[in-house]
């Protein structure tokens, strides 16, 4: 048997009245509370997605300093950049590529983009390198819109990224 909780009430004559409580939501206020659940879901989710992008363009970002690195280490020693950077065109990415001139290995494994989908547009691949004479290029397409970093450029000549921007490095 269901026990009841009890209301005891003055009433204007000064008796006690006794009522009962209600049992459960009424509908609207059931309707209301999964509202403001869904609003809250929306606004992390976006927060979410945008904190994610962030965190793969800060990747592409650390990669190419640090193919960057490899390759000035590479003129170092050989005396001019390398022609061509092994695997950095392909996708999806080998993942075994690596730098080398000679018995020395200037990059072990050329890294790979971040995110499991293709930001490019334009020909497929991970990270962009060009060389022209003496002066290379190092460019990969961001996610985020909002990044105004001093190596970002907008819009991009090279490849067609899907917003249009890229981070881009060049020779010393």
């Amino acid at each position: 048997m269901k026990s009841k909780l009890l209301n005891f009430k003055l009433n204007k004559n000064f008796k006690f009245q006794i009522s009962n409580f209600r049992d459960g939501f009424t509908l609207i206020e059931l309707l209301i509370v999964i509202a403001i659940i869904g609003v809250l879901a929306t606004l992390l989710l976006a927060n979410f997605i945008s904190v994610r992008q962030r965190s793969r363009d800060a990747q592409r970002k650390a990669d190419l300093r640090q193919i960057q690195s490899a390759v000035e280490l590479y003129k170092a020693d050989q005396g001019s950049y390398p022609p061509d950077l092994p695997g950095i065109y392909t996708n999806p990415c080998p993942g075994s590529s690596a730098l080398t001139g000679g018995t020395v290995t200037y990059i072990a494994k050329i890294p790979c983009d971040p995110s499991s989908i293709s930001i490019f547009l334009g020909p497929p691949g991970n990270y962009y390198y060009s060389l022209t004479g003496s002066t290379y290029t190092l460019q990969a397409c961001i996610e985020n819109s909002n990044d105004k970093g001093s190596n970002i450029i907008y819009p991009i000549a090279s490849y067609n990224c899907s917003i249009q921007k890229a981070y881009q490095l060049t020779n010393p």
